[in-house]
């Protein structure tokens, strides 16, 4: 089986929403970053349908909050056990499994560039449901002083050696989690 790659999402929120989180958005109403492109606009909340593909196209749009790609997508489901087979059907084989906590595991797909966290069981969740968008920036400090008061504190990641803040998403105008990390 040829490995399918995440090529599109999805998201909910207008233009001026996306580009207050700084995005640039094409005329399309579409978002490039890196091998993944955001429909916006499309639903009322969150992440809707994503779009696989069985080869990558990256692309080095700026913009200017600085990502450069979609460094992972977090997934939540009711059953990781179910997910993870149904991914295998994808070609996506789990990289790491780690505890975390109250039950609940998370296991890390790679699709080209991209890592799907894959986080379960949720309760409230039936199925899966893509939940959140964390992006690599060029640079982090530069992305801090862009959003302002927009972006919550910068922090160590989990990920040795990086960073990440967490978008103030409903200051934007967004429903859509989102996090920006330092390559």
């Amino acid at each position: 089986m040829t490995e399918q790659i995440l090529e599109a999402l999805d998201v909910a929120g207008d233009r001026e929403a996306w580009e207050t989180a700084g995005f640039s958005v094409e005329d399309d109403a579409t978002i490039r970053v890196g091998q993944v492109g955001f429909r916006i606009g499309i639903g009322t909340k969150g992440i809707g349908s994503w779009h696989l593909s069985d080869s990558a196209h990256s692309s080095t749009r700026s913009h200017p909050n600085g990502s450069t790609i979609l460094d992972h997508l977090v997934v939540f489901t009711d059953d990781s056990e179910r997910t993870t087979k149904d991914y295998a059907e994808l070609g996506w084989e789990p990289r790491r499994v780690r505890d975390a906590g109250n039950g609940a595991t998370q296991t890390f797909f790679k699709t080209g560039e991209v890592i799907i966290e894959l986080v379960g069981p949720i309760p409230n969740v039936r199925g899966e449901r893509p939940w959140g968008l964390a992006f690599t920036v060029s640079d982090l400090d530069a992305c801090a002083a862009l959003l302002g008061d927009k972006l919550g504190r910068v922090k160590d990641a989990v990920q040795a050696g990086r960073r990440i803040a967490t978008l103030r998403h409903e200051a934007c105008g967004l429903t859509v989690p989102i996090a920006f990390m330092s390559e």
